[in-house]
C-alpha cells in the first residue's frame, strides 16, 4: 500500500508556531515510570522510542504543577520545582534527536488526588464533594479478582479517611502561580509547549463541572464562572512563556452517566474561552461517573470504535485553532476524518504503545506490518492497580531501556508450538539472524488464538500479524509435525523453545462424562473443523461431516466466515451453561449470547473474571448482565444432568439451570510433557507460555521475548 493513502496523516501541521511534520501525536497518558517525581531512564527510553518510530509529537502525561501534592499515581512525574528540570531535558533532548516535537502536559489532580489521601494531605476541590461524579455505587475493587484482592491487602497500609479542602481564593491564585511556573520549567528543559489537563476529574474539570462545582463566588455557578480558572491558568501560562510556546488544552466533551455533568455544549463553549484565552489547540476527551464501572471503556479509553469523534467533530466547528481527536482511531478512519476536515491531528495512545512505528510503517507505505492494539486493557489496567505501563503484544513496551544492542553470533534453534508464544519467539530469533525450524502439530499455525479470535475479533489482528510476520520471515514452518526426540535431534539445534500451550482435561464435575457436555478443546476443534475421538463421540455424523467439510474447503481456517456463520448456524441448543467463569468462558458466554443463546456461567470461584485485564472485565462483566446472562459465582456442589446443571447458591438454596449443552471452560493447567521428554533426550530446553502454566496471550508474547532475550 502507498503511503499516498495516509497523505493526510503524514501531511505536516501546526499548532501555535510548532511545527509538526506530521499529524500523529502520542497522546499523554500516566504511565508510572517516574521515580520520587524524576524522568528516569527507563521513562527516556519508552518516549524516545515513540519518536524514533516517526510520530510529529510526544505529549508527555500527567507532570504534577504541585507534587507530591495533587499526584494520582506513585510513579508520577514531577514538575513542581526547578530540580526536575535537568531530567525533563534528557526527554526533550532524545525526542528531539529523532525530529519529534514534544511537549508536557501539567497537571493537578484535584479530587483524585489518591497521593494526597494516601499521605494523610488535604486533597484540594473546588467543592466538598458528594458522591462523585455521579450517582453510581460501585468501586473498581467489586471487580477484582480473589488475587488481586490478596495482593491489595497484603500491600495495604493504613490509610487515613480522606480530609477534603475547599479551596479559597487565596488557593486558586497558587494553584494558578503552579501551572504558570511548571510551563516555564517546561519551556527551559526544552519543551516545545504544554497541555493543560483539564479533564478526566482532576482539578480544572472539577471546577468546569456542575455536579463537583457548587460554589457560589466568581468561580462558581455560570459556565463562564467554572471556567474561569482554566482561562486564567491559560493566560497566566501564555504571559509566563510568551507567544511561541505552544499551548494545549484538554476538555472533557462529555460526563457520561453524570445528569449534570459537563454536556456537549459546555464543552463548545469552554472551548472557545480557552481559544479567546490564548489556547492553540483544543485535545478532545471526555469522562463517566467512576461509580458506573462500564463507563470507565466508554470515555476519555473507550472501547466502542471512533467514540469520541462526533464530539470532536462539534468542536472543530465552534473554534479556530487546531484539534486533537483520539479514543480508538484506525489510522484509516483518522485520515478520512482529516482529510475531511472533521479535526485535525490524531492522539494516539494504545495503538502507540502496541507498536511506536505506528507512522514510520505508514510513510513507508507497510501497514501490514505494524503490530496492532488488540483492546485488552492491559496498558491502563496496570496503572489502576497502581504498577508501571506495559503492552500484552508489545513486550518491550517501557522496557526499551534493556534493549540490548547488536546481533548475536548465528545459531540454530527449534521451536515447538505454533501458537501466539511459538510464533513470537521463531519471528524474534529470525529477525536476530538465527536459523529457526517451527515444529507444529497442527494443520495451521496459531493454537488456541485461533478460537480466541473467533469470540473476541480484535485478537485476529495479532493472529494475522504473526502469522504475516512468519510468512515475510526465513522460519522453516513444519506443519502437522510432532517433535519427537528422534526429529529434533536430525535438525541439531544450539536449544529448543517449547510452547506448546496448556493441558486442558476435564474436571471432575459429576455428570461430565455426558454426550451433550462439551470441554474447551471440544469446543475449538468443533468450530474449527479438526476432530477426536471424544468429539466424534458427543456429535452427530451430519454435524461432523458438515465441519470436516469445512476444513477440507478451507472454510474453517476463515476465522471472518465463521465468525459470521455462527450467527445462523451452530451445533448447540438454546440453552448453555458454562461451567468456568475466568477469560475464556466469559468470552464464550458473550459469543453465544451474541448469536441468540440463553447462557448461563457458574463456578465456584468467589469472583469471575480471572484472565481479563481489570478495565476490560469492569465492561464485560457488566454487559453480560445487561444482556441477561445469569452469573453464579461461589456456586457449590456442581453436577450435570441429563437436562439441567444443578448447583447451591453461596447463601444457600438449590439452583438448576436447563441445559441443552453444558461447555466446561476450566481446568487449564500447564503442560511440561513435550518440554519434558526434550531434556530427558538431553537438548537445552526453555519452555514458556501456557505449557508452564495459563498465562493468555500477554504470557506467550512476553514469554517469547523474555527466552529469546536471554539466549
Amino acid at each position: 500500500m502507498s503511503a499516498n493513502a495516509y497523505s493526510h496523516l503524514l501531511a505536516p501541521g501546526r499548532i501555535g508556531q510548532m511545527e509538526l511534520k506530521n499529524r500523529m501525536i502520542v497522546t499523554a497518558m500516566g504511565v508510572n515510570l517516574a521515580e520520587d517525581g524524576y524522568c528516569t531512564e527507563r521513562l527516556r527510553a519508552y518516549h524516545e522510542e515513540q519518536a524514533k518510530g516517526g510520530v510529529g509529537l510526544v505529549n508527555m502525561g500527567v507532570s504534577g504543577v504541585a507534587w507530591p501534592h495533587g499526584g494520582n499515581q506513585p510513579g508520577q512525574i514531577a514538575i513542581s520545582d526547578d530540580r526536575f528540570i535537568p531530567g525533563l531535558k534528557a526527554v526533550a533532548d532524545s525526542i528531539h534527536a529523532h525530529g519529534a516535537k514534544f511537549t508536557i502536559q501539567i497537571h493537578h489532580g484535584g479530587v483524585v488526588s489518591v497521593e494526597d489521601m494516601a499521605a494523610g494531605r488535604p486533597v484540594w476541590v473546588p467543592s466538598l464533594p458528594g458522591p462523585f461524579p455521579g450517582a453510581g455505587t460501585q468501586m473498581v475493587t467489586d471487580v477484582f479478582t480473589t488475587a488481586e484482592l490478596e495482593l491489595m491487602m497484603a500491600n495495604a497500609k493504613p490509610r487515613p479517611k480522606p480530609e477534603f479542602k475547599e479551596m479559597t481564593l487565596e488557593d486558586i491564585q497558587t494553584i494558578i502561580g503552579k501551572f504558570a511556573d511548571a510551563a516555564d520549567r517546561a519551556k527551559r528543559a526544552g519543551a516545545d509547549g504544554v497541555e493543560i489537563h483539564g479533564g478526566h476529574g482532576y482539578l480544572i474539570s472539577g471546577f468546569l463541572s456542575p455536579k463537583s462545582n457548587k460554589r457560589t463566588d466568581d468561580y462558581g455557578g455560570p459556565l463562564e464562572n467554572r471556567a474561569r480558572l482554566l482561562v486564567e491558568i491559560i493566560r497566566a501560562v501564555r504571559e509566563r512563556t510568551g507567544p511561541g510556546f505552544a499551548i494545549m488544552v484538554k476538555l472533557d466533551s462529555q460526563e457520561y452517566g453524570v445528569e449534570t455533568g459537563i454536556k456537549i455544549e459546555d464543552a463548545v463553549r469552554a472551548a472557545q474561552m480557552a481559544e479567546q484565552a490564548g489556547a492553540d489547540a483544543i485535545t478532545v476527551s471526555s469522562y463517566h461517573d467512576t461509580g458506573k464501572l462500564k463507563l470507565h471503556s466508554q470515555s476519555n479509553i473507550p472501547h466502542i470504535p471512533g467514540w469520541n469523534l462526533p464530539a470532536a467533530e462539534r468542536i472543530k466547528q465552534a473554534v479556530s485553532i487546531p484539534v486533537i481527536a483520539s479514543g480508538r482511531v484506525e489510522p484509516e478512519v483518522g485520515e478520512a476524518k482529516i482529510a475531511a476536515g472533521a479535526f485535525d491531528f490524531l492522539g494516539m495512545g494504545r495503538k502507540l504503545l502496541a507498536d511506536p512505528h505506528l507512522p514510520r510503517k505508514l510513510a513507508e507505505g507497510k501497514p501490514e506490518t505494524i503490530r496492532p492494539c488488540i483492546y485488552c486493557y492491559t496498558c491502563v489496567s496496570a496503572i489502576y492497580l497502581q504498577d508501571t505501563v506495559r503492552c500484552a503484544v508489545n513486550s518491550e513496551c517501557a522496557f526499551e531501556y534493556q534493549r540490548k544492542n547488536g546481533k548475536p553470533a548465528p545459531k540454530r534453534y527449534v521451536v515447538v508450538g505454533g501458537g501466539p508464544g511459538g510464533m513470537e519467539a521463531a519471528r524474534r530469533l529470525d529477525e536476530q539472524g538465527h536459523q529457526v525450524t517451527l515444529l507444529e502439530g497442527t494443520d495451521r499455525l496459531g493454537g488456541t488464538l485461533q478460537f480466541a479470535s473467533i469470540a473476541y475479533e480484535p485478537n485476529q489482528r495479532l493472529l494475522n500479524w504473526l502469522r504475516r510476520g512468519i510468512e515475510s520471515s526465513k522460519v522453516e514452518v513444519r506443519l502437522n509435525t510432532r517433535a519427537t526426540p528422534e526429529l529434533v535431534a536430525s535438525l541439531k539445534p544450539d536449544a529448543v523453545l517449547v510452547a506448546t500451550g496448556a493441558l486442558r482435561s476435564m474436571p471432575p464435575i459429576p455428570g461430565s462424562e455426558q454426550n451433550h457436555v462439551f470441554s474447551g478443546d471440544d469446543m475449538r476443534r468443533l468450530v474449527l473443523g479438526m476432530s477426536s475421538p471424544e468429539l466424534a463421540r458427543k456429535v452427530s455424523l451430519p454435524v461432523r461431516m458438515a465441519t470436516k467439510l469445512g476444513a477440507v474447503t478451507g472454510m474453517t481456517s476463515n476465522l471472518d466466515f465463521l465468525r459470521r456463520a455462527t450467527h445462523w448456524w451452530m451445533p448447540l441448543g438454546k440453552h448453555i451453561v458454562i461451567i468456568g467463569g475466568e477469560l475464556v468462558g466469559l468470552e464464550l458466554a458473550e459469543f453465544l449470547m451474541e448469536r441468540g443463546r440463553t447462557v448461563t456461567v457458574v463456578d465456584d470461584a468467589p469472583r469471575f473474571g480471572a484472565g481479563l485485564l481489570l478495565v476490560r472485565r469492569m465492561r464485560m462483566l457488566e454487559e453480560l448482565k445487561e444482556h441477561g446472562v445469569g452469573l453464579f459465582p461461589s456456586a457449590q456442589d456442581i453436577r450435570i444432568d441429563k437436562d439441567a446443571v444443578r448447583f447451591t447458591l453461596k447463601e444457600g438454596g438449590a439452583q438448576a439451570i436447563p441445559a441443552d449443552h453444558v461447555i466446561v471452560a476450566k481446568g487449564a493447567t500447564g503442560n511440561p510433557v513435550v518440554a519434558d521428554q526434550l531434556r530427558a533426550a538431553g537438548f537445552n530446553v526453555h519452555a514458556f507460555g501456557d505449557c508452564t502454566g495459563v498465562s493468555y496471550i500477554e504470557g506467550a508474547i512476553r514469554g517469547a521475548a523474555d527466552i529469546v532475550n536471554s539466549l
